[in-house]
């Protein structure tokens, strides 16, 4: 009788360890946000910024309707890297969640307690037979009360951490070594787009130029305290300063 690979069987089902403590179900999970776009977020003294990458994955795909930066509430958005449907989902959560935080207690919600809502949710399903991980990673900023700017990442695992700087998808090795060596955090928000630009730009390949149709730029300044999404017109204004 011939048997597979020491890990077949393993990743049957997700409430499984492996001998070496692994979930294989999660690992696969985190290769689902590895083939996503490229998506990457920066915080600086001056606020949050958002971009995630638009391919055109076939020459019908019309990139200008696909949506890749999310406003979450007036003072958060998020973006993601992985499975699409997985994300719409989870931010279709955190909107219903910031709603009716707005709705009993007058008041924005915490970015780090929306942040935890939405992990737990990935963790859960990381935990019970029958069902997935989320194949997605979320980067969720925005600016808290005492004009604070917040920048975290959630992982499929349920884990979430905050950063500086931060990039996922299949760009996000590369973009993260640009951000390792030019990251400052006294830069204004105009640099800090730049920046994240720039840091997407060091992702593509020889020959490929960034576009304002294939980009989607969020950004929430300390002085208003607002998430907003750039148009096509300011993305084209600052590409050509590149």
């Amino acid at each position: 009788m011939a048997f597979g690979p020491a890990a077949m069987g393993y990743d049957r089902a997700i409430t499984i360890f492996s001998p070496d403590g692994s979930l294989y179900q999660v690992d696969y999970a985190f290769e689902a946000v590895k083939k996503g776009w490229t998506t990457l977020g920066v915080k600086t003294k001056a606020g949050v910024v958002l971009i995630g990458e638009k391919r055109k994955a076939t020459q019908l795909l019309d990139v200008d309707s696909i949506e890749k930066v999310f406003i979450l509430d007036d003072h958060v958005g998020c973006s993601f890297a992985g499975l699409a449907s997985d994300g719409r989902i989870l931010i279709d959560y955190a909107r219903s969640q910031a709603l009716q935080h707005r709705l009993i207690y007058d008041e924005p919600i915490n970015i780090d307690y929306l942040t935890k809502l939405v992990s737990d949710v990935k963790q859960m399903y990381t935990q019970h037979g029958g069902v997935r991980p989320f194949g997605v990673a979320l980067i969720i900023g925005g600016i808290d009360k005492g004009k604070t700017p917040k920048l975290l990442m959630t992982e499929p695992s349920g884990q979430f951490m905050p950063y500086y700087a931060v990039a996922i998808g299949q760009g996000g090795y590369t973009a993260t070594e640009y951000f390792e060596k030019n990251y400052r955090e006294d830069l204004n928000i105009q640099d800090t787009i730049l920046l994240g630009i720039r840091a997407l730009a060091s992702t593509l390949k020889p020959g490929e130029k960034l576009a304002p149709s294939n980009i989607e730029v969020g950004f929430a300044d300390i002085d208003s305290g607002m998430f907003r999404k750039m148009s096509f017109e300011e993305r084209a204004s600052i590409l050509q300063k590149l």
